[in-house]
C-alpha cells in the first residue's frame, strides 16, 4: 500500500480510504460528475490535505460532514 494512515499506532488506512471513496461518491452524485473527475478535484482540495493528517481527526467525521467542509472550502 502506497499511503498508510496511522492514528495512535493503529493503522486506519482502510477506514480513511473508505471514507474518501464515500465522500467522492457523494460529491460526484451531487454534481452529476463521474467518480474519476470528482476524485481528481477532491485530491487537489485543502479538505483532502486536512483529511490526510490523521491528527486533525477529520477522518473520524461522517462523510456528509466532510462533504460540507469541501463545499465550505469552495465557498458554496
Amino acid at each position: 500500500m502506497e499511503n498508510r494512515y496511522v492514528y495512535k499506532d493503529q493503522d486506519i488506512s482502510v477506514d480513511v480510504l473508505m471514507k474518501i471513496e464515500d465522500v467522492v461518491t457523494k460529491i460526484a452524485a451531487r454534481e452529476s460528475k463521474n467518480f474519476d473527475t470528482t476524485y481528481d478535484d477532491f485530491l487537489n482540495s485543502k479538505t483532502y490535505r486536512v483529511l490526510q493528517n490523521t491528527n486533525t481527526l477529520l477522518w473520524a467525521e461522517s462523510a456528509e460532514f466532510i462533504v460540507d467542509e469541501y463545499y465550505r472550502e469552495l465557498g458554496g
